[in-house]
């Protein structure tokens, strides 16, 4: 099969589960046997535009003519049998949905995050759920600056909503949820059901598995309010002032919160921070937890962190909503914790570490659970059927793997 893979890579400066995603994906396919090519912009070429390119780039948000014209001709020379849009902001634009339509190759689309019904995507304003802009305008996110807290930065992405609703939903063939409850979601808001299928992210083999007890808990992600970081440090206190769990706390990543992070954690037996690791420190450090914490406190639409774990054999402790609830089973490969509760989340936290044998259960539980639904071969078989289904023409089952 012939892909041509659309992508808008995030700026290198933060980790992105997207990025990795997208590009996992290729090399799968590409391992398969299928050939795949990659139209792409990258947001770290802004950064080097003049100050009037600069300024132009968010009349590009909601369409970018020029690529729609670049990608065009690139689909008309080389002709494959269908394209892979990823993410589209800010550089790409729905424009790629017109040139897939003039050359009448078809489209399937993996939808990360909630940007189809909410701007900045979230789903989440001021650090609590919110569905204001869900099933109508975009205006509320508009009025309370919900992307960057701007109410200017949000404009472009609330009229691209807004002009670009109907293209999106008529223009794929098939939309790809990463999870059920983000389709859930996106079926309440109105999207074609037919259309939006469930196809989980897959993770590859770390070949690095928990052999031991391991030595830490695990914060590994964003340092920003919607992953929970603040509720973690809440948390980790509590659990401190009563006397602790045997293990340190390591958090790695960077974020808007980094500061906070770094002044919160120094002089203390209890915390590491590490700040950003590379994908093979990532591995180890995981490989090495007793179990992987993902406290977030807006809907995660999948949780990459979670099935890295999980494939490492380490069970997890994460927020009991939005895509953690089908990807952990409470008390089977982890426990799941009241969403935004500290006390609940410190709970959790002692009860994964009171009982050494019980955690190793749950690790063993979690990698057959990763294998059954999140390996590389499951993944690559999901990804080619929905491929086949949008080539056809056809909806495929309603729902998709579930």
């Amino acid at each position: 099969m012939h892909v041509l893979v659309v992508h808008n890579r995030y700026a290198s400066a933060q980790p992105s589960g997207e990025n990795k995603v997208v590009d996992q994906e290729v090399a799968l396919l590409r391992e398969g046997g299928h050939r795949v090519e990659v139209f792409e912009r990258r947001s770290d070429d802004i950064a080097a535009r003049s100050l009037p390119g600069k300024a132009t780039v968010p009349l590009l948000v909601p369409w970018n003519p020029a690529v729609r014209r670049e990608l065009a001709a690139r689909l008309r020379a080389g002709r494959p049998d269908v394209v892979h849009v990823h993410n589209v902001f800010p550089l790409l634009s729905p424009a790629v949905l017109a040139a897939c339509a003039d050359v009448g190759v078809p489209a399937v689309a993996t939808l990360h995050n909630y940007t189809q019904v909410c701007p900045p995507g979230t789903l989440q304003r001021d650090g609590r759920p919110c569905a204001e802009c869900v099933g109508s305008t975009p205006m509320p996110a508009v009025r309370h600056g919900c992307y960057r807290g701007s109410r200017l930065a949000t404009v472009p992405l609330a009229v691209s909503l807004s002009v670009n609703r109907r293209r999106w939903w008529s223009g794929v063939r098939r939309f790809l949820c990463i999870s059920a409850a983000q389709r859930d979601v996106l079926v309440r808001a109105g999207m074609p059901s037919e259309r939006l299928a469930v196809k989980h992210n897959f993770v590859p083999d770390p070949q690095a598995r928990r052999t031991g007890a391991g030595e830490h808990l695990l914060y590994l992600g964003r340092l920003a309010e919607p992953k929970g970081v603040r509720l973690l440090m809440a948390a980790w206190d509590e659990v401190a002032a009563s006397g602790g769990v045997g293990v340190p706390l390591v958090i790695a990543g960077t974020g808007p919160l980094q500061g906070e992070v770094t002044a919160w954690a120094a002089g203390r037996d209890d915390v590491r921070y590490v700040g950003l690791l590379d994908p093979d420190q990532c591995r180890r450090t995981i490989a090495r937890s007793v179990a992987v914490v993902a406290p977030s406190t807006w809907l995660e639409a999948f949780g990459l962190v979670a099935v890295e774990a999980m494939a490492a054999g380490v069970p997890v402790v994460a927020a009991g909503h939005g895509a953690f609830v089908e990807l952990v089973e409470d008390g089977t490969t982890g426990l799941l914790h009241q969403p935004g509760d500290t006390a609940s989340l410190a709970s959790s936290l002692r009860r994964i570490t009171a009982d050494p044998a019980r955690n190793r259960e749950m690790g063993g539980a979690a990698r057959r659970r990763y294998e059954q639904d999140f390996s590389p071969s499951v993944g690559l078989e999901r990804l080619v059927d929905e491929y086949r289904t949008a080539i056809s023409g056809g909806h495929g089952p309603m729902g998709g793997h579930r």
